[in-house]
C-alpha cells in the first residue's frame, strides 16, 4: 500500500491545480477512478463525486479531500516582460523571493518562471530583514517584452502556482508542492480500490472538491446535492515537533494519523469546527480496536471547508481527520508515507463500523 500511495502521491503533485483551475487535476482522479470501475460525476463547480453505494438504512458518508492548491494570477504583464501577481490563497509573503513558478497556460504550453529576489549585493542593510510584500515582485519569465510573454500566452487572469515538485526524503518522508491536500486524494483513491467491493458498509460518498484554498466553500454544493448524515474531511494536521511550533502542540510527523477536536481561523473567516460528539468516539474506538496511533488536535489559526459543509439541511455530523504536515503552504510541505497509510487504515475500520444502529443523537455520546 506505501509504494501505491507513493506513487499515486508524486502523480497529483506534478499536476496544477491553483484553485478555480482543478480540471486537470479531476480527469487524473476521474481516470483512477474508472480504472478501478467506479463511476463518477463533475458538478458545475468542477467537484468529482463518486457513489459506493452501500446500505439504505445506516446513515451516509461523505468523504472528501480537495483537489486545489494555492498560488497566483497574474495581475499586469509589464511592457519589459517581467510580470506581476495577486495571491490566491494564505501563500506565505516571507518565503516568496527566489522562488520557481509555473505558468499554467496548456498542459504542452506552461512556462516557468521565477520570483524575483533583489541581488544581495545591491541589498541595503535595512532591506535585509525586510519581508516584501507581494505587490512588489515580479516574476522573470526570460522572455524580454511583454508582447513575448502575451504570444506564449501569459495574460491577466492566468493561473500560476509553485513550480510542481516530489522528492523523497529519508524514513518514508515525503516534500513537495501540494502535499496540501494531494495527500488526502491519495488516500481516498487509495480506500477506494480497497473498498469498492466490500459489502456492509455505509453508502460512501467520495467527493474530490474544489477552490478550499481560496473560499472553502467548494464543497458546499456537493454537500447540498448529497445531504449527508456524515461528513469526514481529510486534509493536514499541523504537525508540531519542530523547534518553531513546539508550543502549538503535540503532533508528530510519523506518529499516525489525528482527529482535529477544534479548529477555528481567528482571522478574516470566521469560522470552524467543533466536531459532533460521535465522531471522535468512533475514531477513537476503530483506532483502539485496530491498533493504529491515533493523534488528537485543537489550534487557532486554520480550518478547511468541512466549516461549511456541517451546516448543510438540517446540520451534518463532522470531523476533521488527517496526517501530520510540516511547512503548510510553502513551496515544499512534508508528510511522512506511514501516517498516510495508517490514515487509509483508520478510515476502513471507522467505516466498517457505520451501520444501521450508528446512532447521531447527541445525548447518546454527551
Amino acid at each position: 500500500m506505501k509504494n501505491r500511495l507513493r506513487q499515486t502521491l508524486s502523480e497529483l503533485m506534478m499536476i496544477p491545480g491553483l484553485s478555480g483551475h482543478e480540471d486537470r487535476v479531476r480527469r487524473h482522479i476521474r481516470t483512477r477512478l474508472g480504472d478501478l470501475g467506479i463511476a463518477s460525476r463533475t458538478d458545475r463547480l468542477g467537484n468529482l463525486i463518486a457513489t459506493l453505494e452501500g446500505d439504505p438504512d445506516a446513515p451516509s458518508v461523505m468523504l472528501f479531500a480537495h483537489m486545489d492548491q494555492l498560488g497566483f494570477v497574474v495581475r499586469k504583464v509589464e511592457a519589459d516582460g517581467l510580470v506581476r501577481i495577486e495571491r490566491l490563497g494564505g501563500v506565505p509573503e516571507r518565503a516568496l523571493p527566489s522562488q520557481a513558478v509555473l505558468f499554467c497556460v496548456a498542459e504542452d504550453r506552461d512556462l516557468p518562471g521565477v520570483l524575483a529576489n533583489k541581488s544581495h549585493h545591491a541589498t541595503s542593510a535595512e532591506e535585509k530583514y525586510r519581508v516584501v510584500p507581494y505587490p512588489e515582485l515580479y516574476i522573470d519569465t526570460g522572455l524580454a517584452s511583454g508582447d513575448a510573454v502575451e504570444a506564449a500566452g501569459v495574460r491577466v487572469g492566468t493561473p500560476v502556482v509553485y513550480l510542481p515538485r516530489a522528492m523523497a526524503l529519508a524514513e518514508d518522508r515525503w516534500a513537495g508542492t501540494s502535499v496540501d491536500d494531494r495527500a488526502g486524494c491519495a488516500v481516498i483513491l487509495e480506500l477506494a480500490s480497497m473498498l469498492k467491493e466490500t459489502r456492509g458498509l455505509p453508502t460512501l460518498h467520495l467527493v474530490f472538491s474544489v477552490q478550499e484554498e481560496f473560499n472553502l466553500r467548494g464543497a458546499a454544493p456537493a454537500a447540498q446535492a448529497l445531504l449527508p448524515d456524515i461528513a469526514i474531511q481529510l486534509d493536514l494536521v499541523l504537525a508540531t515537533d519542530t523547534p518553531d511550533m513546539g508550543g502549538r502542540g503535540d503532533v508528530t510527523l510519523g506518529g499516525g494519523p489525528a482527529i482535529s477536536l477544534y479548529s477555528f481561523h481567528g482571522r478574516g473567516t470566521l469560522n470552524g469546527v467543533i466536531p459532533h460528539p460521535a465522531m471522535p468516539r468512533l475514531f477513537e474506538e476503530a483506532a483502539s480496536a485496530s491498533s493504529i496511533p491515533l493523534q488528537r488536535s485543537a489550534h487557532l489559526g486554520a480550518l478547511t471547508d468541512l466549516s461549511y459543509v456541517q451546516l448543510t439541511g438540517e446540520g451534518v455530523a463532522s470531523i476533521d481527520v488527517g496526517f501530520p504536515l510540516r511547512y503548510s503552504h510553502s513551496s515544499l510541505e512534508v508528510c511522512d508515507l506511514n501516517d498516510l497509510e495508517a490514515l487509509v487504515r483508520l478510515l476502513a475500520a471507522a467505516l466498517a463500523r457505520i451501520d444501521r444502529n450508528f446512532s447521531l443523537d447527541r445525548d447518546d455520546y454527551t
